[in-house]
């Protein structure tokens, strides 16, 4: 593998991140939003990463998004007759994003991110240093 694997391997672990902090950043922005019905309730939503073997890298493996799954989990119901949201029993449904998980969510993303970017200031280094070689 060489160095140059290193960035595009790295490259996409910060791409995986970024997607993984917009993610998590859309869902704490949607905390607590009230809906009507069930249905059209804000569902918390997270990326879904893959390993791949990319051959356009040089045979490396990468990571990139799968895609975006929505939570499954039933939006928690309140009884709140006179809300002008609430449905004909009198219940509006709130979105189910948890924003402890969430938050946890943000800072281990944050975390993987800031070592994917050590990663490519020590790998940038490590490529200097070897073209200094020559310099005597």
């Amino acid at each position: 593998m060489g160095l140059m694997n290193v960035f595009a391997i790295a490259g996409s672990g910060l791409v995986a991140q970024t997607v993984r902090m917009n993610t998590v950043a859309s869902n704490l922005a949607n905390a607590g939003v009230e809906a009507g019905s069930a249905e059209t309730a804000y569902r918390a939503r997270h990326p879904v990463f893959q390993a791949v073997y990319d051959r356009a890298l040089g045979g490396v493996a990468a990571v990139r998004v799968a895609g975006i799954v929505e939570s499954t989990a039933e939006p928690p119901r309140r009884y709140r007759p006179d809300h002008p949201l609430a449905d004909a029993e009198g219940y509006v449904y709130e979105s189910n994003v948890n924003i402890v998980e969430e938050m946890t969510d943000l800072l281990s993303a944050s975390r993987s991110y800031q070592g994917g970017v050590e990663l490519l200031d020590t790998a940038k280094d490590l490529m200097l240093a070897t073209l200094r070689l020559g310099e005597n």
